[in-house]
């Protein structure tokens, strides 16, 4: 049996069908395919894609975003010849405002716009980055310090500033001062300035210091009955030493705050003073105010107050026939303490205060009427 030979006005005919499949094969591919401009944290790539929507695209670039991330258009939004995706990826930006410290998910790509982002006014502030630097997919840890007036003391001279310091150290760094080893500081080197703060330095010295002196002389009393009380004879005049005496002094902003003495060598010694001191007291010479009160029963009140012993103390501050306290004595023109005065002195001076204030100044009052 012969083959089926096809001829030539066949063989035409079916490549002309091949070649028509073909050709719509290749016009569908290409109308499948979509020209992509995608955009990931600035970074910018041009792409061919088959994806129908974002969503699909983004799967189909291996690009994973989490809810943090922004995707613009939406990730259900078809995807169109021509079109551009952008993808911001969240990063973490700790920040630290004038001490205070915070941690914000941005999606911005330098500090400039993350800072505009969160609203944070930086305007003449210190800050430890650049408003420039990129935030990577890490992150950035930075501080911002704005201008803040504060008060510096240094060696008690005070000085109000504005400055944009993030701490103590640095404001005492930018004013050029030095702290020394024994120098007091108000607060710790790390501590953030805030408005209004007081920053103190107290400048500390300490210094061997060597000095000549005198050495008082000792005094012996001994009691004289014969003298008054307000009367004392010297038996032996007392004569000052000298030596000389090494001290640590230690000083605050140039005063003295502490003076330890290390040694001492005596040169000279001290001549001890002796004296006689009178026990004996003056006799009174008042004693009379005038009119009733003269002849109130004082015996009676004495009796009652002190059971008659000019010399009684009560410990809460009582003193005498007529139990004076040391005010009220010295307000009736009393001197010293009422038991080293006579009993004629003591009821002069009670009777001047029965006519200043009346019975009531003594518990026992009422005996004066006995």
């Amino acid at each position: 049996m012969r083959a089926l030979v096809m001829g030539t006005p066949g063989r035409i005919a079916v490549q002309a069908a091949l070649l028509t499949a073909v050709i719509g094969g290749s016009v569908i591919y290409a109308s499948a395919h979509k020209d992509v401009t995608l955009t990931v944290d600035g970074r910018v790539t041009h792409v061919r894609s088959m994806s129908g929507t974002v969503g699909d695209f983004l799967r189909d670039q291996d690009i994973r975003v989490g809810a943090r991330d922004i995707v613009a258009p939406a990730q259900n939004t078809p995807l169109g010849d021509g079109g551009t995706v952008v993808v911001r990826y969240a990063r973490p930006l700790t920040l630290t405002v004038d001490g205070k410290k915070q941690t914000f998910w941005t999606t911005d790509l330098n500090v400039d716009s993350a800072l505009n982002s969160l609203g944070v006014r930086a305007l003449g502030a210190q800050m430890s980055a650049s408003r420039s630097q990129p935030i990577g997919r890490g992150g950035l840890t930075m501080w911002v310090s704005t201008p803040k007036k504060v008060k510096l003391v240094v060696g008690g001279k005070k000085q109000w500033l504005t400055t944009t310091a993030p701490n103590v150290s640095a404001l005492l760094t930018q004013k050029a001062v030095v702290v020394n080893p024994l120098d007091k500081l108000s607060a710790v080197p790390s501590a953030p300035l805030v408005e209004g703060q007081t920053v103190s330095l107290t400048r500390i010295e300490r210094k061997r210091v060597t000095r000549a002196e005198t050495v008082a002389f000792p005094v012996v009393k001994k009691k004289n009955n014969k003298l008054y009380t307000d009367q004392t004879k010297i038996l032996k005049k007392g004569k000052a030493g000298k030596r000389t005496a090494t001290y640590i002094v230690v000083t605050a902003n140039g005063k003295v705050d502490k003076k330890t003495l290390v040694t001492a060598k005596v040169l000279k010694k001290p001549v001890t003073q002796v004296m006689q001191v009178g026990t004996k007291s003056r006799p009174f010479s008042g004693g009379s105010v005038g009119g009733d009160v003269d002849s109130l029963n004082w015996k009676a009140l004495a009796k009652c107050e002190s059971g008659g012993n000019p010399k009684a103390v009560n410990p809460a501050g009582y003193y005498g026939l007529y139990q004076f306290s040391l005010s009220t004595w010295r307000s009736v023109g009393g001197s010293g303490n009422p038991v080293d005065a006579g009993s004629d002195e003591q009821t002069y001076r009670a009777k001047l205060l029965y006519k200043k204030a009346g019975s009531g100044q003594w518990g026992c009052g009422a005996h004066l009427y006995d």
